[in-house]
């Protein structure tokens, strides 16, 4: 279980998320920016985390009051295509689960909805869409205000190119992903961003925010799964 070490004081309690994934760079990815959203907002959000469905079933079956949405993938080590959501669905009824796919189907999206799954999201190259429905979940409470002033993305110049890279990150700003939608990012993502544009190593990066290396790679995982880029030069490209 991986949890906000430490909250705002003032902190409101939320409730959790599970991400059921295989895959460690999209687990990585979403605890990142579920815990960073939350701790903008003063707020704790608990992000539990399950390699498979047998892993996932027994942390639902002992944190079941703390978790708000399930985030399914429906490939797993023991479970593959709609086999996990009925098993989960079939063993806890009343979880709001969401299913994470990799192809978008709407025959496979009309059976995962009847077996109970409230939403099917697809990974197609960016988390935005999965971002929003968790915030849509409840999971992270935003205010009114401070939702639309975070999704009041810069202006763009008379080369349809974004606002520079250097408006201040001290609040955070949202940029485009690789469909064009635009998302907002933490100010520590928009520091590390503007970085990497710069051409900066992550130990150069490290060195000058007196961050961990570690730190700072996580940063940079999280802004390609976020970004919907494959690779550090696809990103530098996508976004100049």
């Amino acid at each position: 279980m991986d949890t906000d070490s430490s909250p705002h004081h003032d902190a409101s309690p939320g409730k959790g998320l599970l991400v059921v994934d295989d895959h460690e760079l999209l687990r990585l990815g979403l605890r990142t920016l579920v815990q960073s959203h939350a701790q903008a907002n003063a707020q704790a959000v608990q992000v539990f985390e399950a390699r498979s469905l047998q892993e996932a079933l027994t942390i639902f079956g002992e944190n079941a009051a703390a978790i708000q949405l399930v985030l399914l993938d429906l490939h797993l080590p023991d479970a593959h295509g709609l086999s996990g959501v009925e098993a989960f669905m079939a063993e806890f009824p009343e979880a709001h689960v969401a299913v994470l796919s990799g192809v978008s189907d709407p025959g496979l999206q009309r059976e995962a909805l009847a077996l109970g799954a409230r939403a099917y999201l697809t990974k197609s190259g960016d988390l935005a869409e999965v971002v929003r429905y968790i915030t849509a979940s409840h999971v992270i409470r935003i205010p009114h205000t401070a939702h639309q002033d975070t999704m009041a993305h810069d202006p763009e110049d008379d080369t349809g190119t974004p606002a520079s890279a250097a408006t201040s990150a001290t609040s955070g700003r949202t940029v485009r992903t690789a469909s064009g939608e635009w998302i907002p990012i933490t100010a520590r993502q928009a520091q590390v961003l503007d970085w990497i544009l710069t051409g900066w190593s992550n130990r150069q990066i490290a060195d000058h925010a007196n961050l961990s290396e570690g730190t700072v790679k996580n940063h940079v995982s999280t802004l390609l799964l976020l970004l919907g880029a494959r690779s550090r030069a696809q990103l530098i490209s996508q976004l100049r």
